[in-house]
């Protein structure tokens, strides 16, 4: 096993090991007189790569040390977590040239930020009020920067908006969507005016029972 020689500007972690255990035709072919084949490939090699979940998204490039040498490759934007990228020629020496170097790519989470597919996920905050009364609110993405969503008044607590072509970009020139669930946050405490704001609005509300239809649904 070779273990890693340094540490790439694209966070890689990991180490090297050979992807084969040798031939057997050559072993018993050595014990009982057989004839020896001719020059061999050098062994294909596996390697790890740890690399940030915005890497990921954007690219980004690896440079590390490997039996053959410093290696620097590519790797492509929209990666996704566990994709195996070949790198031909970076494996261990042979005779009849090197073999190929394999590297399996994991991508750390994001405190934020999630994918499916070419997507980008999302949970907002919004206050009761911009839910209830409708806003434009602010969404950060991925670029840096800030892009506005208007939500509609009324919108419930785990409703998803979706804003296009801010995903992950395509081979074909198109991306995916930014898709935002919706959380109505519920202030921990409330005083003065605005205690007594909710309680009028309670009030006004009275007769409204959020649960008729659940209960009913509950009792079929």
């Amino acid at each position: 096993m070779y273990q890693q020689g340094g540490i790439p500007n694209g966070g890689f972690q990991g180490n090297f090991s050979a992807g084969g255990f040798g031939d057997l035709g050559d072993i018993f072919g050595n014990l009982f007189g057989g004839q020896a084949r001719g020059p061999r490939r050098g062994a294909d090699m596996q390697a790890n790569a740890t690399i940030s979940f915005r890497e990921s998204i954007n690219g980004t490039q690896l440079t590390f040390n490997s039996p053959s040498g410093p290696v620097t490759t590519k790797i492509p934007a929209g990666v996704n977590d566990g994709a195996r990228i070949r790198v031909r020629g970076k494996g261990a020496k042979g005779e009849a040239g090197p073999g190929d170097l394999y590297i399996t790519v994991n991508v750390s989470g994001h405190s934020i930020f999630s994918r499916r597919e070419e997507n980008i996920l999302i949970t907002l905050p919004v206050s009761f009020p911009e839910a209830a009364l409708g806003a434009d609110v602010p969404v950060p993405t991925l670029s840096g920067e800030e892009v506005t969503l208007r939500l509609p008044a009324g919108t419930a607590n785990g409703k998803v908006l979706r804003i296009k072509g801010r995903g992950i970009a395509r081979k074909d020139g198109s991306a995916g969507d930014l898709l935002v669930t919706i959380e109505v946050t519920v202030p921990q405490r409330v005083d003065g005016k605005a205690k007594k704001a909710l309680e009028s609005y309670q009030a006004e509300t009275e007769g409204a029972d959020p649960r008729s239809d659940f209960r009913k649904r509950a009792q079929s």
